[in-house]
């Protein structure tokens, strides 16, 4: 959820003509992250649950891609894509572990 807000926070000086280009691209992709990874634990069945989460990583990786095509389009600044990217790869690392896990836990592997 952080991640999503820190979205709207970084695109609000967007151009106005980007307002139904990157801003809503960026948007959307963020709000995808939390939404799916709610949807999927709401579904209460593991396979539905991993499904989701890697739909969530997928969103997530085309969020940063949003973002390091603003960079290069010198709409974010090195010093303002520096921190959601940094942000974004702690997502990643939180929605990578509880995918291993189920999986592995699903497959009968337990971590030790």
């Amino acid at each position: 959820m952080d991640l999503a807000v820190e979205s709207y926070e970084v695109t609000k000086d967007f151009p106005r003509e980007e307002v139904y280009g990157l801003v809503s691209q960026i948007r959307r992709a963020a709000i995808s992250v939390p939404a799916n990874i709610a949807e999927g634990h709401g579904r209460n069945a593991t396979g539905s649950y991993v499904q989701h989460l890697k739909i969530a990583q997928g969103s997530l990786k085309e969020l940063e891609t949003h973002f390091i095509l603003s960079s290069r389009l010198g709409l974010l600044s090195k010093d303002r894509i520096k921190p959601v990217m940094s942000m974004s790869e702690e997502v990643g690392k939180m929605l990578r572990s509880p995918i291993r896990s189920l999986q592995e836990e699903r497959n009968g592997r337990t971590t030790e």
